[in-house]
């Protein structure tokens, strides 16, 4: 009886053991922020990027939200000649976005995302369940992650 009685006190030290671990995340330390957007601008028949080739200025690059126009944050990366336009605004929480790239105000290309923010198991996620981009053709290199705007 005393062995069955250990048994069952072990056993059941052990399950509330690995509920406490499922259930709290407290303990748990976790930052997943939802991924950026890079777009590069290329000259659509030459392949050459439009701010290395110097026919757009970094200068005069705006993002514009296009539900209420207001200006949406975003970085242009310049290091090592990349010239990329980043935004990483996108996914931090559930959303649906409607952004214009422009240049000098005008738009070069719009930018559409779905996202959903979740958690699975203890730590934050973004999914996004749409991603579209309209008035230019695209292309998306899955290694880097980096859209390729062509631009007559």
């Amino acid at each position: 009886m005393k062995s069955s009685f250990k048994l069952l006190f072990l056993f059941v030290l052990l399950f509330s053991q690995a509920c406490k671990d499922d259930d709290n995340c407290s303990e748990v330390t976790c930052f997943t922020p939802p991924e950026p957007f890079s777009f590069e601008l290329v000259d659509k028949t030459s392949g050459e990027n439009l701010f290395t080739n110097e026919t757009y200025n970094a200068n005069d690059i705006s993002v514009v939200d296009l539900d209420d126009q207001s200006a949406v944050e975003f970085t242009f990366q310049d290091e090592n000649n990349t010239n990329l336009i980043i935004i990483n605004t996108i996914g931090w929480e559930t959303e649906t976005v409607a952004y214009s790239i422009q240049i000098a105000t005008k738009s070069v290309f719009e930018l559409y995302v779905t996202a959903e923010r979740s958690t699975d198991g203890c730590c934050p996620n973004t999914d996004f369940t749409e991603i579209r981009i309209e008035k230019a053709d695209s292309e998306l290199n899955k290694e880097s992650g980096i859209y390729t705007i062509l631009v007559d």
